[in-house]
């Protein structure tokens, strides 16, 4: 993994490569732990601002999408296995939220539920820390979009911006929202729209 892809902090002195059946015995630490290419990222806990985004977000997409039964809306706790076949290194993302369309996951209570999800979510929403900037988060961007992701908001509460990212133009963002913009589910979460102007309120 070349070093423009550290958006997080790289772990020294773990047992490198990294799977992403070793994510299940790292320590309770307070860090989300993520693998790019079995490289070992780990991700200080949100503050106040980026979490409150992030379920201010999570909320509205949830009581968009859930009375419609169009699928699922995962927190910052759900991990993704982006593995794919033939890569000789694992690969696996947290993002702060997330959506994949019905019938995609494992249903709940079934064996498959209780482990990560072994697939690219349909869209992922990533609220950016003070310490991260644009060409870290452009690259994190990108990943998903390679993995399958179809829709990417990155999210700057400072800037008080959302750059929207597709496989269209997987280089560079679609566009960029300012505050009297909305976000816009287009044809992955179909009809869903929210005001910037109330996920920075």
């Amino acid at each position: 993994m070349q070093q423009r892809t550290l958006w997080a902090e790289r772990v020294p002195n773990a047992p490198y490569p990294m799977w992403v059946a070793d994510l299940e015995h790292l320590p309770d630490d307070q860090y989300t732990y993520e693998i790019v290419e079995g490289e070992l990222l780990r991700l200080p806990g949100s503050g106040v601002e980026a979490s409150v985004i992030a379920m201010r977000l999570g909320i509205a997409l949830g009581s968009y999408v859930l009375p419609l039964g169009l699928g699922e809306v995962l927190g910052a706790d759900g991990t993704y296995d982006l593995t794919q076949p033939g890569d000789p290194k694992d690969t696996a993302l947290v993002p702060d939220v997330s959506f994949v369309l019905a019938g995609r996951l494992p249903a709940i209570g079934t064996p498959a539920a209780k482990g990560y999800a072994k697939l690219a979510p349909d869209l992922v929403a990533e609220v950016a820390s003070p310490n991260q900037y644009r060409p870290e988060m452009n690259t994190k961007a990108h990943l998903y979009l390679a993995r399958g992701v179809r829709l990417v908001w990155v999210i700057w509460p400072s800037r008080q911006e959302v750059d929207v990212w597709r496989p269209v133009v997987p280089t560079a963002p679609v566009a960029t929202l300012t505050l009297n913009d909305r976000l816009d589910g287009l044809d992955v979460v179909s009809g869903f729209t929210y005001p910037l102007a109330k996920l920075f309120a």
